[in-house]
């Protein structure tokens, strides 16, 4: 009978832990469920060859105390309190969208910095769309604006000033540029904002790079904001010529930033060894995950630093060139 109770234990009690773990990794040159990860429409995209994949984190929630005892001795796993990934505050939903939104901008992010990097020059850019907002059907995410009734646009600042003069109800005449579209002029009657006495057009602004071609990063169900880094370097190794990984096995993670700028992100050592597993023989990692990375200890994985998205393309030229890029 005790054994029969203890097992019954094993089976049916959860912890208050959820489990991380090496998640799966996806090539950013390639393809996934038929769709290109990285899908450049409306310009010149050139072969690439090699693998550049991003890395993620697998969560397992809801465990029993039998499972959690198998993973945490399987020794690939790390049981952590469930607060710290779910925290009580907030529901799952809640947490599934931030993440989410957390992707989706790390997808601009990854879009403005490539093109930073590429010297494409910066417009007051059109990120969302309030979809009951005044210039719904009228504007879409992407769309450049130039001009304000006639007064050129210069700057996110200047934009904004343009509009304070404004009143809702107003008629604001904009010229825009569409991706791989001719460039247009819209009307839109300004709407209204409880906390505001000016016209609003229900939209928000970058002062970003801009293009006149689509990046789309097709990848669902993905969370986070860690796949920015590897994200740009498939758009700059899709919109240059030569081969930026040098046919070797690339793989790697970080935050970015428009500018360009690399952060650290969590769970190095999980994607650390999912990489390995895959066959990567480079693995880009934020400089300030450096010290925690190299706690993996993955024999013939080149840990590469990174602090800037030219540090990484600069390290992955030298080491296609035969020669030696900033380790961790």
């Amino acid at each position: 009978m005790p054994i029969f109770a203890f097992g019954l234990l094993l089976a049916l009690a959860t912890v208050p832990y959820v489990s991380l773990g090496p998640g799966p990794t996806f090539p950013t040159l390639g393809e996934v469920d038929g769709k290109e990860v990285v899908d450049i429409e409306g310009t010149k995209v050139h072969p690439t060859t090699g693998n550049l994949n991003m890395t993620t984190v697998s969560q397992r929630d809801q465990l029993s105390l039998g499972e959690a005892l198998t993973l945490w001795m399987s020794g690939r796993e790390q049981l952590v309190p469930r607060d710290l990934v779910y925290p009580p505050d907030k529901s799952k939903d809640e947490i599934n969208e931030a993440n989410n939104q957390q992707f989706k901008n790390s997808e601009n992010n990854a879009e403005y910095a490539a093109l930073g990097y590429l010297k494409y020059a910066p417009a007051v850019t059109v990120a969302t769309v309030k979809k009951d907002g005044a210039a719904a059907g009228k504007l879409q995410e992407g769309d450049a604006i130039d001009a304000v009734n006639g007064t050129l646009v210069t700057d996110s600042k200047q934009f904004q000033s343009l509009l304070a003069k404004t009143k809702p109800g107003d008629e604001a005449v904009l010229d825009f540029r569409r991706k791989n579209a001719a460039p247009g002029i819209t009307t839109i009657k300004l709407g209204s904002a409880p906390d505001k006495k000016q016209g609003v057009l229900g939209i928000s602004v970058d002062y970003a790079p801009w293009a006149p071609f689509t990046i789309k990063f097709n990848l669902a169900n993905v969370g986070g904001p860690s796949a920015g880094l590897v994200f740009s370097l498939a758009v700059i190794d899709k919109l240059t010529t030569g081969d930026l990984t040098g046919s070797k096995f690339v793989a790697g993670t970080g935050t970015i930033d428009a500018d360009g700028k690399v952060g650290a992100i969590g769970g190095i050592t999980h994607k650390i060894l999912a990489a390995r597993e895959d066959g990567a023989t480079v693995f880009l990692v934020p400089a300030a995950n450096c010290e925690e990375a190299k706690s993996a200890h993955e024999d013939g994985l080149d840990l590469v630093k990174v602090e800037k998205l030219g540090d990484a393309v600069d390290a992955l030229k030298a080491l296609s060139a035969g020669g030696e890029a900033p380790r961790c």
